[in-house]
C-alpha cells in the first residue's frame, strides 16, 4: 500500500514538473476550461441569488396569496387577439366576489395611475424622486401583512368610502421628506393633491435592486378621483378562509368570474389568475431555461479546452518519447505510462477548474456589487465546476495517454 501511494505521488509530481516547464503553453491549454468554469459559476451565482431573492420575497409576502388580474403575470412576445380583447376588472367584482365566494376569507384591490402621468410626491420643497402610487382599500394591510404601518394607522372603511385625501407612505419617502421628525399628521403634496400621512408602511428593502419603501398607498377612490389611472392595471388578491383549501378557492373564484363576466363554456379564461407559488415555479421554468443556455455556452468553452488537451498531450508524447522508451526498459509498464500522462491532463484541467472557480467567484461578486442582480455563489456549483473540468482532462488524454503506452520502447530509444 505504502509503495503504491508513493507511486502515485511519483506520478503526480511529474505531472506538476512538466506544468511548470511548459508554464506558458499549460494556461493557454487551460483557457477554455477556464472560461467554460467561469461562465458556470458566474452564471449559476447570478441564478441562485435571484431564486433566493424570490422566495424570500414570496415567503415574507405569504405563498397562500391568490391574485387576479387582466393579463398574465410574464409576457413573452406581443399580445395575442383575445387578450387585447379582454374587458378590465372592475371594482364592483370585488364586492361581488366576497358575497358569492365563501372560501374567501379576505381580499383587496390595487389601482395604479397612468404611467405616462404619474405624479410628483412632495413636503414642502423637498422631492421624494420616482416614488410608486397605488390607490387600495382598507384591506391591504391585512391581506399584505409586511406593509402592516410601523407608526401611525391603517386606512378606514369612511375613508375609503369617501375618496379621503389620506396616505400611508414607504420608509423611504419617510426618511427622505422627513429626516428628523415623524411624518405622521403632515401634509405631502401628490401631484397637485394634498394628503396628510397617517401612517409609515414598514421596511422591506430592495428587490432586483428596486426599493420596495419608495411607495405611496392612498385610497383607490381617491386616486380615481384626483389622478389618470390605468383600469387594466387593476388586480385584485385573495386570501382563502384555509390555506388547504387554496385550490378549492381557485376554482370557486374562477367559476363566479367566468359566469359574471359571460364566458363561454369551450373559451379559456378571459382573465388572469394565479398563486404566488405558481408565480415562482413560472420563474423557475424561466431560470431553468437560463440555466441550460448556460450549460451550452460552457460546454462551448469546454470542449474548446478539451480538444486543446489532447493536442498538447499528443505534442507532450511525441517530446518524451525518448523519456517513455527508457521509463519502459527499466521496468514501467504499459499502464504506468497511460497513468503518467492521464494524471497530467486531469492535474492540468483540474487546474483550470480552480482559476476558474475564483475568476467566476469574482465575477459573482462584481456583478453583485456593479449591478441590481444579486449573486450568491454555491459550493455545490464551484464542486461540480470542479469535477467537471477534472472530467474533461480524464476524456480527453485517454487517447495521448494510450498512444504513449503502445509506443515500442525499442523506437523510442531510438528516437532523437
Amino acid at each position: 500500500m505504502k509503495v503504491r501511494t508513493q507511486l502515485w505521488l511519483e506520478i503526480f509530481s511529474m505531472s506538476l514538473d512538466s506544468i511548470k516547464t511548459h508554464k506558458m503553453r499549460s494556461f493557454l491549454t487551460a483557457l477554455g476550461i477556464v472560461i467554460g468554469v467561469m461562465t458556470v459559476i458566474g452564471m449559476v451565482s447570478v441564478i441562485e441569488g435571484l431564486n433566493a431573492s424570490i422566495a424570500g420575497e414570496i415567503e415574507r409576502i405569504g405563498s397562500n396569496l391568490i391574485i387576479i388580474q387582466k393579463f398574465e403575470p410574464v409576457m413573452i412576445g406581443e399580445r395575442t387577439e383575445e387578450e387585447r380583447q379582454r374587458k378590465d376588472l372592475q371594482i364592483e367584482d370585488v364586492e361581488a366576489i366576497k358575497e358569492a365566494c365563501p372560501l374567501v376569507k379576505s381580499l383587496t384591490i390595487q389601482l395604479t395611475p397612468d404611467f405616462m402621468k404619474l405624479p410628483e410626491v412632495k413636503y414642502q420643497n423637498i422631492k421624494s424622486d420616482n416614488a410608486i402610487i397605488y390607490g387600495t382599500d382598507e384591506s391591504f394591510n391585512s391581506v399584505f401583512a409586511v406593509y402592516l404601518p410601523k407608526e401611525g394607522r391603517d386606512f378606514t372603511e369612511a375613508e375609503i368610502r369617501h375618496s379621503a385625501r389620506v396616505c400611508l407612505i414607504g420608509t423611504e419617502v419617510a426618511d427622505v421628506l422627513f429626516p428628523h421628525m415623524s411624518p405622521v399628521g403632515k401634509e405631502i403634496k401628490v401631484g397637485r393633491e394634498k394628503f396628510t400621512v397617517i401612517g409609515v408602511m414598514s421596511k422591506r428593502g430592495q428587490m432586483f435592486g428596486q426599493s420596495q419603501d419608495n411607495i405611496v398607498a392612498i385610497p383607490y377612490t381617491a386616486l380615481m378621483k384626483y389622478f389618470p389611472y390605468d383600469p387594466a392595471s387593476l388586480s385584485i388578491t385573495i386570501v382563502p378562509r384555509e390555506a388547504s383549501q387554496i385550490n378549492e378557492t381557485i376554482e370557486q373564484v374562477t367559476n363566479f368570474l367566468r359566469l359574471r363576466r359571460k364566458v363561454p363554456p369551450n373559451k379559456p379564461n378571459d382573465f388572469a389568475i394565479f398563486t404566488q407559488e405558481s408565480l415562482l415555479s413560472l420563474y423557475n421554468q424561466i431560470t431553468g431555461a437560463a440555466f441550460i443556455v448556460m450549460i451550452i455556452v460552457s460546454s462551448i468553452g469546454l470542449l474548446v479546452g478539451g480538444i486543446g488537451v489532447m493536442n498538447i498531450m499528443l505534442v507532450a508524447v511525441k517530446e518524451r518519447t525518448r523519456e517513455i522508451g527508457i521509463r519502459k526498459a527499466i521496468g514501467a509498464r504499459s499502464t504506468d505510462i497511460v497513468k503518467q500522462f492521464l494524471i497530467e491532463a486531469v492535474v492540468l484541467t483540474g487546474i483550470g477548474g480552480i482559476i476558474g472557480i475564483l475568476a467566476g467567484v469574482v465575477v459573482a461578486l462584481i456583478i453583485k456589487l456593479a449591478t441590481p442582480l444579486p449573486a450568491a455563489v454555491s459550493w455545490w456549483s464551484a464542486a461540480v465546476g470542479l469535477a467537471v473540468s477534472m472530467a474533461v482532462g480524464l476524456f480527453f488524454g485517454i487517447f495521448p495517454a494510450h498512444k504513449a503506452a503502445r509506443l515500442d520502447p525499442i523506437a523510442c530509444l531510438r528516437y532523437e
